[in-house]
C-alpha cells in the first residue's frame, strides 16, 4: 500500500491544477455558502425550538395545579429563562449579521462618511489598482480627446494619465476625500467581487469586453472656460437645456490631481482657506444671485398665471407695509437717513413684465413676488430643486441633492451632487422680506451657479421641460419637472431676448459680441454684494479684529472676529440660440463688479466657443477661424 501511495503524481491533484486552477477559488466560495447553509439551519433550529417551548407536553398533576403555581415550578422557571436567552441570541444574531450586510451592499451607495473614507481601505485600494479602469473619453469619442487614459512612464510602467488635469480636477475627482467620476464611472463594469454562488457554478467569468466610458463633456470647451477664469475666482456652467448634457463645467482656483496625490501636499490644498482650491465652487458654493434671480420669480409668475400684473415704481422707493424700509431700484440710493436718491430704473410709472425684466427693476419684481405670495414661490422653487425652508436656519442646513442628476448608478449622483440651494418661504418671514427674495437678494442669497444654469434651462427647453442634468453619454434623457407650457417658455425667451438684443437691456454686450454671427441669445444680468472674510495677500491668513461680547456668566471677554467687506459679485445667466437653445450658460466672477462688465462678455465668448465646436449647430459653425467682431460694449448695471 505505502509502495503504491508514492508512485501517485500528487501534484496533478493540487487544487490549482484542477479543472485549470478553478478548484483554488471555488474551494473558498464553496466553503462560504456552506457557512452560510449551516448558519441558516442553526438559525432555524434555534426558532424552531423557541416557539416549541411554549407547546411542551405537560405532566398530569400539572393540569390540576393553580397557574400560581405551575409558574413557580422549577421546570417552568428554566423554560422561560432558556427562552429569554435564545430570544436574545437569535437578537444579537440578526443585530450583527445585519449590521454586516449594511457596511458591506448598502454603505457604498448610502453612506457619505464611508465612500468618503473609503480610499483608506487597503482591500479596495488594491482590487481597484488591479483593474484597469479604461479609458474616459469626451462627448465626440475620439480616442485623441481622451480625458482619462494610460500611458507608460519613464520607468516602463502603465499609469494613469490625463489630459485636462487641473481643468477637470474637480469633476474627476481624487483617491482621498469625496469621490469624483473617475471612482464611480467603471464601478459598474470592473467589480472585482463576483458573488460566491457566481464563482462556484460559472466555469470562466465573462470579462467585460468594453470598459471605455463616453461622458457628455466636451474636452475643448471645457478647457476654454478654464481659461476664461484665470486669474479670478469663480465658476461656469454649460447646459444642454434640450437634454440636460452637461457639457462644460469649472470652478477657479482648481488643483492640479498630481499635487494631491501626496498626503502632505492634499493637506495643504485642504487647508488653503483663502482660495479653497479643493471646493468646487459651481456646484457647491452658495452666493447671492442678485438680478439673474428675477428670471425665477418671472417663471413663477408665468406658472400662476400672474404674468400680466402691472406695477409701478416710486421716486421714494417701494414700501411692503408701513414703516417698512424702501425697496430701491438699482439706480437709486438709500441714504442712512431714509430718503432716496436718483431715478427710477426705466421711469416710475406702471412696467409690465417684460419691460421691467428688461431694465432689471428691483421694485416691480419685490412686488411681484408679494403679489404670488409664499406658497407659489415654494412651489415653484420646489419643482425647480431648490430647497425651500421655513425658517432662516432651516435655509442654512447643509444638504446634497444627488436626486437632480441623471446617472446610471447612485453613486455616481453622489460623487458630483450639487449642493442644494435653498430658500426661505415660511409665514414667520415678513413681507418686506419675501419681496427681497424676489429681485434676488435676501434669503433668497443661497444660490449655486449650477442651480442657476438650471433655472435658466426650464424656459429654453422647447416643451418647457426641466431636464436631469447628465454625465453619461449612454444614459437617457430624464425630465426632473414639467415647468411650463411650450407657449409659456417661448413667451419668457423673447423677454429673455429683450435684456441681450434691445437698446436699454442690461445685457446688450452679448449681441455687440455675437454680431454678424446670426446667434440670437437670451439672458440676464446680476449684480450682487455679500459680506466676505478679508484674507492678507502676502501671508494668506484670515485677517482679524478685536471684538467683545458677555460670556455665560455675563463677564465682558475680547475675542478675535474675522475682518470683513463688502463684495459685488458679478452674474451673467444666457441662453443660445433663441429659437432652439442648445446651450444655458451660468457665470460668477467673485469680486467681478456689474454683471455686464466682467460675466456677461465670458458668457459671450462661451457661446462663440460652442459656435466654433459646433454646439449649437451646424448652421452656426463658422467656415473658417472664429474672428471677434463685436465692438465696445457700453457699460450697464
Amino acid at each position: 500500500m505505502l509502495l503504491l501511495l508514492l508512485q501517485i503524481d500528487w501534484n496533478k491533484l493540487r487544487p490549482e491544477n484542477l479543472l485549470g486552477g478553478q478548484v483554488l477559488e471555488r474551494t473558498p466560495a464553496g466553503l462560504s455558502i456552506l457557512y452560510i447553509i449551516g448558519l441558516g439551519v442553526l438559525i432555524g433550529f434555534l426558532v424552531l425550538t423557541f416557539f416549541d417551548n411554549f407547546n411542551r407536553p405537560k405532566f398530569l398533576f400539572e393540569f390540576d395545579l393553580p397557574r400560581e403555581v405551575r409558574k413557580k415550578l422549577t421546570q417552568t422557571i428554566a423554560n422561560r429563562s432558556i427562552r429569554v436567552w435564545q430570544f436574545v441570541f437569535i437578537l444579537l444574531a440578526f443585530s450583527v449579521f445585519g449590521f454586516q450586510v449594511y457596511w458591506t451592499y448598502f454603505a457604498d451607495e448610502s453612506n457619505e462618511q464611508f465612500q468618503a473614507l473609503a480610499y483608506k481601505d487597503l482591500r479596495t485600494r488594491r482590487t481597484t489598482s488591479a483593474n484597469l479602469r479604461g479609458w474616459m473619453l469626451d462627448r465626440n469619442g475620439s480616442l485623441a480627446n481622451a480625458l482619462a487614459y494610460y500611458k507608460l512612464d519613464q520607468d516602463g510602467k502603465i499609469v494613469r494619465g490625463f489630459s485636462l488635469e487641473r481643468e477637470m480636477a474637480h469633476l474627476l475627482g481624487t483617491e482621498r476625500g469625496t469621490p469624483g467620476l473617475e471612482r464611480t464611472l467603471y464601478k459598474k463594469v470592473a467589480d472585482p467581487s463576483p458573488e460566491s454562488w457566481e464563482v462556484l457554478t460559472t466555469v470562466k467569468r465573462k470579462e467585460d469586453e468594453q470598459k471605455d466610458v463616453k461622458i457628455t463633456i466636451d474636452k475643448d470647451l471645457q478647457a476654454y472656460i478654464a481659461k476664461q477664469l484665470e486669474g479670478k475666482k469663480g465658476a461656469i456652467v454649460v447646459l444642454n437645456p434640450q437634454t440636460g448634457d452637461i457639457l462644460a463645467m469649472y470652478s477657479n482656483p482648481s488643483f492640479s490631481l498630481d499635487e494631491a496625490q501626496n498626503l502632505d501636499d492634499y493637506l495643504k490644498l485642504e487647508g488653503n482657506k483663502r482660495d479653497k482650491p479643493l471646493l468646487n465652487r459651481a456646484t457647491r458654493e452658495f452666493y447671492v444671485p442678485g438680478s439673474t434671480f428675477k428670471t425665477f420669480t418671472m417663471i413663477s409668475a408665468f406658472r400662476a398665471g400672474k404674468q400680466n400684473s402691472m406695477f409701478p415704481s416710486y421716486a421714494e422707493g417701494f414700501k411692503p407695509t408701513r414703516g417698512s424700509r424702501p425697496i430701491v431700484d438699482a439706480t437709486q440710493k438709500l441714504l442712512p437717513d431714509g430718503t432716496v436718491t436718483g431715478v427710477c430704473d426705466g421711469g416710475c410709472e406702471e412696467k409690465n413684465i417684460q419691460f421691467a425684466y428688461q431694465v432689471s427693476s428691483n421694485q416691480y419684481f419685490a412686488q411681484l413676488a408679494i403679489e404670488l405670495g409664499r406658497e407659489r414661490l415654494r412651489e415653484t422653487a420646489q419643482l425647480l430643486g431648490i430647497g425651500a425652508a421655513d425658517t432662516p436656519e432651516g435655509a442654512l442646513l447643509p444638504k446634497f441633492f444627488p436626486n437632480i442628476l441623471n446617472t446610471s448608478n447612485p453613486a455616481i449622483a453622489n460623487a458630483i451632487a450639487p449642493q442644494q440651494s435653498t430658500m426661505v418661504t415660511g409665514k414667520d418671514i415678513s413681507l418686506f422680506d419675501l419681496g427681497l427674495e424676489g429681485m434676488g437678494q435676501g434669503y433668497a442669497g443661497q444660490m449655486t451657479p449650477f442651480q442657476m444654469a438650471l433655472i435658466a434651462s426650464a424656459p429654453a427647453n422647447l416643451e418647457g421641460k426641466l431636464m436631469k442634468p447628465r454625465i453619461e453619454m449612454d444614459q437617457p434623457p430624464q425630465m426632473f419637472a414639467q415647468m411650463l407650457s411650450p407657449q409659456q417658455a417661448a413667451q419668457i425667451r423673447t423677454i429673455m431676448s429683450t435684456v441681450t438684443e434691445e437698446p436699454g437691456g442690461t445685457g446688450t454686450v452679448i449681441s455687440a459680441k455675437l454680431a454678424g454671427t446670426g446667434i440670437r441669445t437670451g439672458g440676464k444680468t446680476g449684480t450682487a454684494e455679500k459680506q466676505a472674510p478679508l484674507y492678507d495677500e502676502k501671508t494668506g491668513k484670515l485677517r482679524t479684529e478685536k471684538k467683545r461680547r458677555k460670556n455665560d456668566k455675563g463677564e465682558w471677554v475680547e475675542y478675535d472676529a474675522p475682518l470683513m467687506y463688502e463684495r459685488t459679485d458679478s452674474w451673467f445667466i444666457t441662453i443660445a440660440p433663441l429659437e432652439r437653445p442648445q446651450v444655458a450658460i451660468s457665470v460668477v466672477v467673485e469680486g467681478g463688479g456689474f454683471g455686464a462688465r466682467t460675466a456677461a462678455p465670458i458668457a459671450a465668448n462661451v457661446i462663440l466657443k460652442a459656435r466654433e465646436l459646433g454646439l449649437l449647430g451646424d448652421q452656426y459653425k463658422p467656415k473658417s477661424a472664429p474672428v471677434n467682431q463685436g465692438k465696445k460694449p457700453k457699460k450697464n448695471s
